[in-house]
């Protein structure tokens, strides 16, 4: 790797903990300076605003999750185990999350809400992702006969989304597994009712 891409992810890897953890307004160049201990050209060399190292912090950090998840859900064939494994990965590490501070999804979703479109129109676009890969996943488990030719993929990957979100928030909060476990019995439930 160029000792510039090295620069840059390393960057991205000290801010996304930053952003996770602080949120945008939260979080300051300074901070950004502190935890990499580069010099404002070394930011700047690489990175033109605040606002470009939040976006890329967020898909870094997004990336940083997803990966762990196909790296377990590869190795599943069958549309309902890959989609259980799902469930007990977050489960595993809710309170112990892949990238510290909790999901960077949910995190950057509250923050950006109504203080920064462009975030949140790129949490959208990485959600409306995710979705697209449950309802995949649906559909081959349909073509396969695995799940019930009936089943709505976009339904169900919005409730799988919405119930596990709920689950991790609420965990976070309380800092209590069992919050999650509830959740997470519901969606293991929801993943039955897709068998034929």
């Amino acid at each position: 790797m160029p000792k510039a891409d090295h620069t840059r992810r390393y960057i991205l890897e000290k801010a996304s903990i930053l952003f996770n953890s602080k949120g945008f307004a939260g979080t300051s160049m300074e901070d950004i300076l502190k935890a990499t201990g580069l010099s404002k050209g070394g930011i700047y060399g690489n990175f033109q605003s605040k606002e470009e190292i939040a976006m890329q912090a967020f898909d870094f950090a997004v990336e940083r999750v997803s990966r762990q998840i196909q790296e377990r859900t590869r190795v599943i064939d069958h549309a309902l185990d890959k989609l259980k494994a799902v469930v007990y990965f977050y489960k595993e590490h809710v309170l112990h999350p892949p990238v510290e501070g909790g999901c960077p999804i949910q995190n950057t979703a509250i923050d950006a809400d109504d203080n920064n479109e462009q975030l949140r129109q790129r949490v959208m676009e990485v959600l409306d992702e995710w979705q697209s890969r449950i309802a995949h996943t649906v559909e081959k488990g349909k073509q396969r006969g695995e799940v019930h030719p009936e089943a709505d993929a976009y339904t169900f990957a919005r409730q799988f989304i919405g119930t596990l979100e709920g689950g991790i928030m609420l965990s976070q909060l309380y800092k209590d597994i069992t919050y999650f476990d509830a959740m997470a019995r519901l969606l293991l439930r929801l993943i039955e009712e897709l068998r034929p």
